[in-house]
């Protein structure tokens, strides 16, 4: 398997398709939910550009760079988001999850943290990543509070990191996650997720 071989991730409460343009419609009606594309501080896009979005994804999974998917509930059968592994480094195998958006219903449920799961258990049981990083905007706090909960450890700031679409800079926080803490993560995540079902 390549990292970039497309695969279907199924957890508890979502299921991560491999993003096709049969997804278009759905993820238009889920960007609306909580209007994503307001927030400053990250990159969501419009419902308008999300035509171009897909298409912008699946061309970098053609490159061998993403590997992206459509984020679906299993309660109501609904997309409710997008995520991808990108920045895929096979030679070192290293890759990063990120890309993420989720329609503001599906926050605070379970379902990122599933998600994160997911990706995370193919990345490194399947995958046999060596490291996994997660990057977010410094200013992202409820983002970077949710990295570090994953059990993820900040690697560093890098400062004035890119360029945002109002012409601001964007300091970016860097996570990882090392192989030989995957285990710790993992029963972390499965805890957690347990203690929200019993809920």
């Amino acid at each position: 398997m390549t990292f970039v071989d497309p695969v279907c991730l199924e957890g508890q409460r979502l299921c991560l398709e491999p993003l096709s343009q049969d997804h278009l419609a759905g993820l238009q009606e889920a960007v609306t939910d909580g209007k994503l594309w307001e927030l400053w501080y990250t990159s969501v896009p419009h419902p308008d550009q999300m035509a171009a979005e897909i298409v912008r994804r699946l061309a970098l999974q053609a490159q061998g760079e993403m590997l992206p998917f459509a984020v679906r509930r299993l309660d109501d059968g609904r997309l409710c988001g997008m995520t991808t592994l990108l920045h895929i480094d096979e030679t070192n195998r290293r890759v990063e999850i990120g890309a993420t958006w989720l329609a503001a219903s599906a926050q605070g449920t379970g379902i990122n943290p599933e998600a994160k799961l997911l990706l995370l258990t193919h990345a490194f049981e399947r995958l046999k990543c060596i490291a996994v990083e997660l990057r977010t905007h410094f200013m992202n706090h409820q983002s970077r509070t949710a990295i570090a909960r994953l059990g993820a450890r900040q690697d560093g700031i890098l400062r004035q990191h890119q360029v945002m679409a109002d012409g601001s800079y964007r300091d970016t926080v860097v996570f990882s996650i090392i192989d030989s803490e995957w285990p710790m993560v993992r029963r972390q995540l499965l805890h957690r997720l347990a203690r929200r079902e019993a809920l």
